[in-house]
């Protein structure tokens, strides 16, 4: 009886609606499914190049949508180079864990011990206590503290540490008097204003996001016998401009927007002046949590005199301009990873405290317990993303197999009608395309995808690598509409319950200045840093692509 009445009350549903649901809930298999299969015309054509193609193809389509973990989707070269021909199961794999990528996941390392002993907490609070506390002023000293912060540490941790210190200052301000002093306009801006400063600082050195060691990466490889190089040295002076302006740039529109600047009688003006007493709740509030630090340990101050000491390494290994210290000791070949791992055994080396010399010299009682190093491995083994591991290494792994395939060059012969267009031309539409492209999906897959394929474009056109590759790759990093764009704008979505529609209006100005930025310092600050960046390079027309040329011309005659 119960079977008849569950089948009286069965909802009848038609083929197509049947369809409709079960793609609503299972459409990441649906897509992981049919990709391949819609792609399969271009593997069938016969040569490495276009498998190479192919594989590329399924990759794209599974990153910019996500239906598998982004670590897992770059693990497809591991599997497809080797039973398509293109390399061998041991060089992929080597593609993985190159001296790149070593330099990045130490710099992660580094970069948490110093979140490890709050050496980053107590740098962003003096920083707001130097510039001061108005909200301009204090909005100010946000964005710089996390920019300057976030050249160094990952983006993300720079902004889960700002914030806590905007909450509760933002709570004070409101609980401050009987009228609200804090509306929600002052906390998107300064909440927004955090996220954006972390996405802008992290393009300031090699080691700030993921996203600029992944276009290294994938340069030094299709180019690996390039005399301009992109060094710790030469990037942060090219990149800095950058960093300085639209930073400055996205502080004004949003104060523009959000605090009424220039606009003195707007309502968000008058919102925004909490007066001398609103500044002085402010200040304390900055004031208590840097009390609550208490004075600097022994173990900042061994933190922050090994960080400063890899920072001086990467600085002299190849300055550029003199001999560095790999030249001195006839070490030509060292590389970047030497330094960073160096500064990482020595922080599991050195202790925390220093307290057992007062024992030794007979100043304190026994110790009742062992000194801590400055980091444990089970801290670092939870807190470092070691699926970017696979995510860098995944990218990696393509440039080297669309080189080895011979796509490098099909592309490249793909791409001769551009050369028509002006280089400046060139220059504005990749940079719009990638700013877009990373508005809607991983940073480092965006540019695991875009830098090969520009990489192949300037040298069939005949344009120095780096003046596509440069700003790009740091367009890559330029993601401020949405939240899935990038983890800095989701967790102060998160945090601040800022709505999508908020985040893409605030995202508007910040955008439009970075275009701008990359563009105009490319044209005009990348020829001091690189003087042959307007011309075409010997080096860039690699082995290669002679080979490919000379068996196409052999094969047309024959």
């Amino acid at each position: 009886m119960d079977g008849a009445v569950s089948n009286n009350n069965t909802i009848q549903l038609s083929f197509f609606e049947r369809l409709s649901l079960l793609f609503k809930y299972h459409w990441r298999g649906f897509i992981v499914f049919i990709t391949p299969l819609i792609f399969l015309p271009v593997a069938l054509m016969g040569t490495d190049a276009y498998e190479c193609l192919y594989v590329l193809l399924i990759m794209a389509v599974y990153w910019v949508s996500e239906v598998l973990p982004l670590p897992v989707t770059s693990m497809i070269p591991i599997v497809a180079f080797p039973l398509f021909g293109i390399l061998s199961s041991e060089r992929t794999c080597q593609l993985y864990f190159k001296d790149t990528l070593v330099m990045f996941m130490g710099g992660i390392m580094i970069a948490l011990t110093i979140e490890h002993c709050n050496l980053h907490k107590r740098l962003a609070l003096k920083v707001i206590q130097i510039v001061g506390c108005s909200p301009r002023k204090l909005h100010f000293g946000l964005i710089v503290t996390t920019t300057f912060i976030s050249i160094w540490i990952n983006n993300a941790a720079a902004t889960s540490m700002m914030c806590p210190i905007i909450f509760a200052i933002l709570e004070e301000l409101q609980n401050d008097g009987d009228e609200p002093k804090s509306p929600s306009k002052m906390a998107i801006a300064f909440y927004m204003g955090v996220a954006y400063a972390s996405s802008i600082g992290g393009c300031g050195s090699l080691i700030g996001t993921g996203t600029n060691l992944t276009f290294k990466g994938i340069y030094d490889t299709r180019f690996p016998n390039a005399k301009d190089t992109i060094e710790f040295g030469t990037f942060i002076v090219y990149s800095l401009p950058i960093v300085i302006l639209s930073s400055c740039l996205m502080y004004v529109y949003l104060q523009w927007l959000y605090m009424g600047m220039f606009r003195p009688k707007s309502k968000e003006a008058q919102d925004a002046n909490i007066g001398e007493e609103g500044a002085r709740v402010a200040k304390g509030v900055v004031d208590q949590r840097y009390k609550e630090l208490g004075p600097m340990t022994s173990h900042e101050k061994g933190v922050l005199i090994l960080f400063i000491l890899m920072i001086v390494l990467y600085f002299t290994r190849n300055p550029g301009f003199m001999p560095g210290w790999g030249n001195y000791f006839g070490l030509s070949n060292v590389k970047n990873s030497l330094p960073t791992i160096l500064i990482v055994v020595l922080l599991f080396i050195l202790p925390a405290h220093w307290g057992f010399v007062n024992f030794i010299i007979g100043r304190a009682p026994y110790p009742s317990d062992a000194t801590p190093s400055m980091v444990n491995w089970k801290f670092l083994q939870q807190r470092v993303p070691w699926g970017l591991i696979f995510l860098i290494g995944g990218g990696f792994a393509l440039a080297e197999g669309s080189k080895q395939s011979g796509m490098a060059a099909m592309i490249a012969n793909s791409l001769n009608i551009l050369g028509d267009l002006p280089k400046p031309a060139i220059l504005f539409i990749v940079i719009l395309i990638a700013e877009f492209l990373t508005a809607f999906s991983s940073n480092v897959a965006i540019a695991n995808i875009i830098i090969p394929v520009l990489a192949e474009m300037a040298v069939s056109i005949g344009i120095h690598p780096l003046y596509l590759i440069l700003p790009a790759g740091l367009a890559c990093s330029m993601a401020f509409h949405l939240p899935v764009s990038t983890p800095p704008n989701a967790i102060v979505a998160g945090y601040a319950n800022v709505k999508s529609g908020d985040m893409a209006i605030a995202g508007i100005g910040p955008t439009i200045a970075s275009i701008g930025v990359l563009f105009l310092i490319c044209q005009l600050w990348g020829v001091v840093i690189y003087p042959d960046l307007n011309t075409f390079p010997s080096w860039a027309l690699g082995n290669e692509v002679i080979n490919a040329t000379v068996k196409a011309a052999l094969n047309a005659t024959a």
